[in-house]
């Protein structure tokens, strides 16, 4: 069975376009939007804000969620299925502080193609490159 995860694609306008990416501080300390495993009875949704709030200090007042863009990542972690669901959110108050918990131990905002080498999935840089379109789409 695969392993459900949730979370969100985070950008703000400073003023050109920047996703936030959090390292992690354990394993390979990879770079990621906040995002975490579905605890039992819990929404995808549910765990999204929860994990965002728990890794970055966000929470649902900071974000201005996109629901209509909802992505699904497939891909396997130590030879496991894993599905994670990612929704775009922007961050309200570009100066907003971000809160990191101990699962990170950095975080950076970065432009698309910053953000897309850094992250050093191909998968999740297309996910950032439809991001990029939308968002430039909805303005």
């Amino acid at each position: 069975m695969a392993v459900r995860a949730a979370g969100f694609v985070i950008f703000r306008r400073n003023p050109d376009i920047e996703y936030l990416l959090m390292q992690t501080s354990y394993g390979k300390h990879h770079w990621t939007p906040p995002k975490g495993h579905v605890d039992p009875g819990e929404t995808d949704f549910t765990t999204a804000l929860r994990e965002t709030e728990e890794e970055a200090g966000l929470s649902e007042k900071d974000l201005k969620v996109f629901k209509q863009f909802e992505r699904t990542l497939n891909y396997n972690v130590n030879n496991k299925p894993k599905i994670v669901i990612y929704w775009l959110a922007e961050l309200v108050d570009k100066d907003k502080e971000i809160k990191m918990s101990k699962e990170h131990q950095d975080f950076k905002w970065l432009p698309l193609e910053k953000a897309c080498e850094l992250s050093g999935f191909k998968d999740f840089a297309d996910l950032l490159k439809e991001c990029q379109e939308f968002i430039c789409k909805s303005l």
